[in-house]
């Protein structure tokens, strides 16, 4: 990456970041962001590919995630800055432009996610309050709710830790409800039990290949536990609590997946769950016809737009950084002089989102191509731990055993490839945005030059992290 290394002027120290996040804030923060679009719209499409075993898919995706967790717990542990990916990439190789590819695919994966969001939203908005809106209307609203998303990001966001506490409250409420209204209908006598252990794929798909293909897109629910290394910073004691509140905050999301999945998989059949993208609505409507479906419309929407604007808001920060960092073209590091926030990285995320929503659409498309994308940057992390074993830093860390980042790279490179039958069109779209990123950065190299601007080591902590995807 390069900087203006010969025209750097000295500037002041810049105060260290509060610590302000203990077990319990940090718990609640890394199940939140785990939480969101995910699980609410995906269900019914993973059912479609396996049918009763819906909670299958969500268990192996869980795992995958698990391994990897361990590798990002060694890194933070090891370099509890706030860069993620991005800087654990720069330590281990040192290329700026394998930095640059890493950092604008997690860019890539927060506009994916928050675009799946927008899908999300305007199905829900129909279904819930009775809008009888046609495929259309749906791309119509998806656009108009990432417009007002645009609008509130360039207002500014000041997010707090406890706006993130009430907000995982309310994600994690709507999940209850569909646990809670699975559970009574078993202890009642009513729907199927049995069908959680029905498989059904395709006629030309064997049972292994077929989870395999669910797998890699119930991995998107299970994004977001990376995201919690950009707050090591803020976190007391960051090698001591990390381990165990990471991996706490995974396994219960894990273990609120799986039973959202057999309380939905009982009262719905796998038919029907697959059909349309608001499938957790059509649990509340069987097993509890008389629970106000606005209610848990509402529960939903909010969900996915919180999804949606940490993700832009996370896309147009890693933009503005990394053209702060001259990476990325300088207009792209413009901050509006009144609502100090950076208007033009803003503008051209969220154009990127409105292609997305008008030319792609569908939902499974989005959360596949996220899934797509954060599975390329895991293999990447996972490899890291191993290089960055010969350095050594002052102070004790957490040591992931070595088979699992060695495992957790050759899952993530498997799930990621096309034998798993995942739909060419996500490699398209995850292809056209990286090509975006790859003009972007030539074009940069090319003003870099004109103006005489030599290569510098760039100030990782400045370009940004890992953004909640899901």
């Amino acid at each position: 990456m390069a900087d203006v290394a010969a025209n750097r002027t000295a500037t002041p120290v810049e105060p260290s970041l509060h610590r302000v996040l203990g077990p319990w804030l940090l718990l609640l923060f890394i199940v939140g962001d785990i939480l969101g679009t995910g699980i609410y719209a995906l269900t019914g499409q993973v059912a479609n590919q396996v049918g009763g075993v819906v909670w299958l898919p969500f268990l192996v995706a869980f795992i995958v995630a698990l391994v990897t967790a361990f590798s990002y717990l060694e890194l933070v542990t090891k370099y509890p800055k706030a860069a993620g990916a991005a800087l654990y990439t720069h330590k281990a190789f040192g290329i700026h432009f394998v930095t640059f590819i890493v950092a604008f695919a997690v860019m890539c994966s927060g506009i994916t996610s928050a675009s799946t969001a927008s899908r999300a939203f305007a199905a829900n908005l129909s279904t819930a309050f009775g809008f009888d809106f046609a495929a259309l209307g749906i791309t119509l609203v998806g656009l108009a709710f990432m417009a007002v998303v645009a609008i509130v990001n360039f207002r500014g966001v000041g997010e707090s830790v406890k706006a993130n506490v009430v907000l995982t409250v309310i994600e994690l409420t709507g999940l209850l409800i569909i646990i809670l209204i699975g559970l009574w209908a078993i202890g009642a006598g009513e729907g199927d039990l049995s069908r959680v252990t029905q498989f059904h794929a395709a006629p030309d798909r064997s049972a292994f290949w077929a989870v395999i293909g669910a797998t890699t897109l119930a991995f998107f629910a299970m994004v977001g536990f990376e995201d919690s290394v950009n707050m090591a910073e803020e976190t007391q004691n960051p090698s001591k609590i990390f381990p165990k509140i990471l991996l706490a905050g995974l396994l219960i999301t894990g273990v609120i997946y799986v039973l959202v999945s057999v309380s939905s998989i009982t009262l719905v059949s796998p038919e029907e769950l697959g059909e349309g993208e608001t499938p957790l609505l059509k649990v509340v409507q069987a097993g509890a016809p008389n629970f106000p479906l606005w209610i848990f419309g509402f529960i939903t929407m909010f969900a996915v737009a919180n999804s949606a604007l940490i993700n832009m808001l996370m896309a147009s920060r890693l933009v503005y950084g990394m053209s702060r960092e001259r990476v990325l073209p300088p207009p792209l590091g413009k901050v509006h002089a009144v609502r100090r926030t950076p208007y033009v990285a803003i503008g051209f995320t969220t154009l990127l989102a409105f292609a997305l929503i008008t030319f792609v659409g569908e939902v499974p498309a989005l959360g596949g191509t996220t899934a797509l994308l954060l599975l390329c940057v895991f293999t990447v992390v996972n490899v890291a731990v191993l290089v960055l074993r010969k350095d050594k830093v002052g102070h004790e860390h957490f040591r992931t055993p070595t088979f699992l980042p060695v495992a957790g790279a050759i899952a993530c490179a498997f799930f990621a490839g096309p034998w798993t039958g995942r739909d060419p069109v996500q490699y398209l779209i995850a292809g056209i945005l990286i090509a975006i990123g790859i003009v972007l950065w030539f074009v940069t190299v090319a003003i870099n030059r004109s103006m005489g601007v030599q290569p510098a080591e760039p100030e990782m902590a400045d370009i940004g992290g890992d953004g909640p995807r899901n």
